[in-house]
């Protein structure tokens, strides 16, 4: 018998075993009581279009292969599935699929709190500006937000300027493995869906496709220059000694290096070369990928392209501001500016859901008690919940929830801020706003304060800071120059763009 007949024999048979699993558990899961909505694909089951739908209780939906989910809208169960992390973990095909593009994972560390973000502000308000006068000269250019993206994670990551803004500029190396890695992690072929439901065909089918090598590529760049400038920081720490003032240094891998090196910091709690290395990329993604800096960016400018009061009183909130480099802290000072980003996170939340697996038998709390599909079946306080069931916490559904949010739920209104957010909400456990969009508890998003704080910075800057570089200059006549080149006269640079009008 052939090496490929097996192989073909082995996969049918495991086909088969999934199968026999997947029915048995079907038969006799605790789900069997609970309605759901119809499977309107075979392969995609009832995922498609469940986001955008409001349900007042648990229900099951279907995905193919992976059988049913709990899909709970329930805020008690929800605050009980986020706080206890290690008992509803990530299913492993998307760890398998996070590994694959980071590596082993992020460590808890003191670097990423509002300290370390309030110094990487002044990277966030340098690099808006520059985007906005690469707008200003040429509003067609596009992929603006990509490439300011890549110019923070170079400075805010490695003290390295990709100068991805600079027209002319070529990409280097880093800034080159950083974009594949994010159009990795953003994009979903039949090879990697087959990967993650047959774990076998992760070991027969790596490399397999152009993807797969370019991602393996972009983490070995990844890893080679993040080592010379980790052994960089070390021999900068050793020159002059572990007690250096570091205030000076806002990237994330200088502040990783010295704080693990730390005197008091016990050796069991220092990070290996390999784990410092990983922290970076792990962290700069959850702030811009996985919150999704450049989409939210994208939907608050549509939200008040859509709406002029709100962005001419945004505009005249900001204007006030006596200064144009804002700190973290002046920048949250701004309450309508806060609303704003709050409105287009809680409306437009980048990830519509998230899901987990239950590591252990389990009890869930329940808010209020509801009926299954047996009129006489009455879950009471508690859903009992089996080992290795899967569970889907809707975040979409529930920023936008009619019961939580009101009847204008789907509008895009910044005023349900003031004077606090609505009493129903206030018992979802989001670690932002009442809302779920960075989640809550252990498993919330460690990057959501780098996103906001960069969201605000932009907002700032592209809203609030005046045109300050024009000046006059009087002698027979009073001329406008630019106060950066004074050598030439009668400059006045405007964007001019036609107006049609209908008759």
């Amino acid at each position: 018998m052939s090496v490929f007949t097996i192989l073909v024999y082995a996969g049918l048979a495991y086909v088969v075993f999934k199968l026999a699993k997947l029915i048995y558990g079907e038969v006799t899961s605790p789900l069997r009581v609970l309605p759901g909505p119809p499977n309107l694909s075979f392969i995609l089951g009832n995922f498609r279009g469940i986001a955008n739908v409001e349900y007042t209780k648990m229900i099951k939906i279907y995905f193919f292969f992976s059988g049913y989910t709990i899909y709970f809208s329930d805020s008690k169960a929800i605050n009980h599935i986020l706080m206890n992390y290690y008992d509803y973990q990530k299913p492993q095909a998307a760890i398998y699929n996070i590994k694959q593009l980071m590596g082993p994972g992020i460590c808890p560390n003191p670097v990423f709190g509002p300290s370390h973000i309030r110094e990487l502000t002044e990277i966030f308000v340098e690099k808006s500006l520059q985007l906005r006068d690469m707008w200003t000269k040429d509003i067609s250019i596009s992929g603006g937000l990509t490439r300011m993206t890549l110019d923070v994670i170079g400075l805010a990551g490695f003290n390295d300027n990709f100068n991805a803004l600079s027209d002319g500029q070529e990409e280097d190396e880093l800034s080159s493995a950083f974009s594949i890695i994010f159009k990795a992690g953003t994009s979903l072929n039949p090879i990697s869906l087959f990967r993650n439901l047959f774990p076998p065909l992760r070991v027969l089918v790596n490399d397999f496709t152009r993807a797969d090598a370019e991602v393996k590529s972009a983490s070995e760049i990844m890893k080679r220059i993040g080592g010379q400038l980790l052994k960089e920081n070390r021999e900068s720490i050793s020159s002059s000694g572990k007690n250096k003032d570091i205030r000076g240094s806002r990237d994330v891998l200088s502040l990783l290096v010295h704080a693990n090196v730390a005197p008091h910091l016990e050796d069991h709690r220092r990070l290996s070369d390999e784990h410092v290395l990983v922290q970076v990329p792990t962290f700069l993604v959850a702030g811009h990928e996985t919150t999704n800096f450049s989409t939210g960016v994208t939907w608050v400018l549509y939200a008040l392209a859509q709406n002029i009061a709100a962005q001419t009183k945004l505009r005249q909130e900001l204007l006030t501001a006596s200064t144009d480099n804002p700190t973290m802290e002046e920048l949250n000072s701004f309450p309508y500016l806060d609303a704003i980003v709050r409105e287009t996170m809680r409306l437009y939340a980048p990830v519509p859901m998230t899901s987990c697996v239950a590591m252990k038998d389990d009890a869930i709390p329940l808010e209020m008690p509801f009926r299954g599909l047996d009129e006489n079946t009455l879950i009471h306080n508690f859903y009992r919940i089996n080992k290795g069931q899967g569970v889907t916490i809707p975040i979409l559904p529930l920023n936008r929830s009619r019961m939580l949010w009101g009847e204008d739920s789907m509008q895009f209104k910044s005023e349900r801020w003031f004077p606090a957010v609505p009493e129903a909400a206030t018992n979802i456990p989001g670690v932002f706003g009442n809302m779920l969009t960075f989640l809550g508890g252990p498993r919330s998003c460690i990057g959501y304060r780098f996103s906001l704080v960069e969201m605000k910075a932009l907002l700032f800057t592209l809203l609030g800071a005046p045109a300050k570089d024009i000046s006059q200059k009087t002698s027979l006549t009073a001329r406008p120059v630019l106060i950066t080149d004074l050598d030439n006269p009668n400059q006045m640079p405007l964007l001019i763009r036609p107006v049609t009008t209908s008759v």
